[in-house]
């Protein structure tokens, strides 16, 4: 199960570089608990969408790279170490992301909690301010 597994959260990690949220949900259970680290967590496909949506949907994607380094598992939890890239006008990031993901008795990922240093984040998110308003 664990190699299953790893490849469903590398797959979703992966989907997040197509813009297309509806396709990402489909990993995540209805009722995920998500905590991207160091913001405030969320739960649900809802609570996913509002944090992700000006991030990674459409128009609005500005992830060009996911590059996941390494993937350790145990049981029903995945670990995995990644740079992401992320750029908007003339700002790109690449930021170093540890992920935790659970996964419940259906195969769905219930609990994602990824691990960054906001200040890295810093100047996208001010880039973001400037370009979209």
């Amino acid at each position: 199960m664990s190699a299953e597994n790893e490849k469903k959260v590398t797959d979703f990690c992966n989907s997040l570089e197509d813009a297309d949220l509806g396709k990402s949900m489909q990993y995540l259970s209805e009722d995920v608990d998500y905590h991207n680290m160091p913001w405030k967590p969320v739960t649900g496909h809802a609570g996913v969408r509002q944090v992700l949506e000006s991030f990674v949907e459409g128009e609005n994607n500005l992830l060009e790279k996911m590059d996941i380094k390494h993937t350790t598992s145990s049981g029903n939890i995945v670990m995995n170490e990644r740079l992401e890239t992320w750029a908007i006008g003339s700002v790109t990031v690449d930021l170093p992301v540890i992920g935790m993901f659970a996964f419940n008795s259906e195969g769905k990922i219930n609990h994602w909690h990824d691990y960054f240093d906001a200040k890295t984040m810093a100047p996208l998110t001010a880039e973001m301010k400037k370009v979209r308003g």
